[in-house]
């Protein structure tokens, strides 16, 4: 169970935001912190604690000023730590390896490999072929309705018919290396993390799977510890005292 730290940049800002909150029809978002430092500044800390295999998100839509300006962020943190560091939004086969030339460990995807609510094979396999099984991260990030959790896309909004569960979980482990996988109604929320849809990872085994959404104590990291059996990783974003919080970064580093 290790910690895997987050970038999230929004409006070429590092934030925090309330994962809801987000839209395609718009740059705006429920804000819960956004940073004075660039994002180099955070790719830098966490390579001076070792905390490799977190993850970089650009989080306004591809072909918008405003991701010109996120991608401009993400190079700096890219740089600041070559290697060390995944990177997801807006990843397709024409840029997957440019990202990865730029110093990311791995691309991560959500929104490509679906065309409309289904799951494309077809796109799937032209970005494994591009990036490589071993530098792919599937985003299965995901919300609850009707007892379910049905992977979303387009910044969490639209609900696809793919749901998540051990069965998609294996089948999709040929084509990456990890999951990164965010409890959606979770996000930004700090009020705990999603109990049945932790056990519903845990009961994975074949790749690493980070989950995120809703840690904000060291109490939830214990209980998510022992709910998992300690097989998932985990990120902490607007709990951090980094990103505004109240727990302290180096307690998690250390608890890594």
């Amino acid at each position: 169970m290790r910690f895997r730290p987050c970038i999230d940049i929004h409006n070429g800002k590092v934030k925090q935001i309330v994962g809801g909150s987000l839209s395609d029809s718009h740059a705006s978002a429920t804000e819960n912190f956004t940073a004075s430092q660039d994002a180099s500044y955070f790719a830098d800390l966490y390579r001076k604690y070792s905390l490799s295999g977190g993850h970089i998100i650009l989080l306004n839509p591809k072909g918008t000023p405003e991701y010109e300006a996120d991608r401009a962020q993400a190079v700096k943190a890219l740089s600041a730590w070559p290697g060390g560091m995944q990177i997801g939004g807006g990843m397709t086969p024409e840029n997957a390896a440019d990202f990865l030339d730029l110093g990311a460990s791995h691309v991560i995807v959500t929104s490509y490999i679906f065309d409309g609510p289904a799951l494309s094979p077809k796109k799937l396999n032209a970005l494994c072929a591009a990036a490589g099984r071993d530098h792919l991260v599937i985003d299965l990030s995901c919300r609850k309705r009707d007892g379910k959790y049905y992977v979303v896309t387009d910044r969490w909004q639209t609900f696809t018919d793919l749901e998540v569960g051990s069965g998609i979980l294996d089948e999709l482990a040929g084509y990456c290396d990890e999951f990164l996988i965010h409890g959606v109604d979770s996000e930004g929320l700090g009020a705990g993390f999603e109990k049945d849809l932790i056990r519903i990872l845990a009961s994975h085994r074949r790749n690493r799977i980070t989950y995120a959404g809703g840690i904000a104590s060291m109490d939830h990291l214990r209980e998510l510890e022992e709910l998992s059996s300690g097989r998932l990783d985990f990120t902490v974003g607007s709990a951090l005292d980094l990103f505004g919080g109240s727990l302290p970064f180096q307690e998690i580093a250390a608890f890594h």
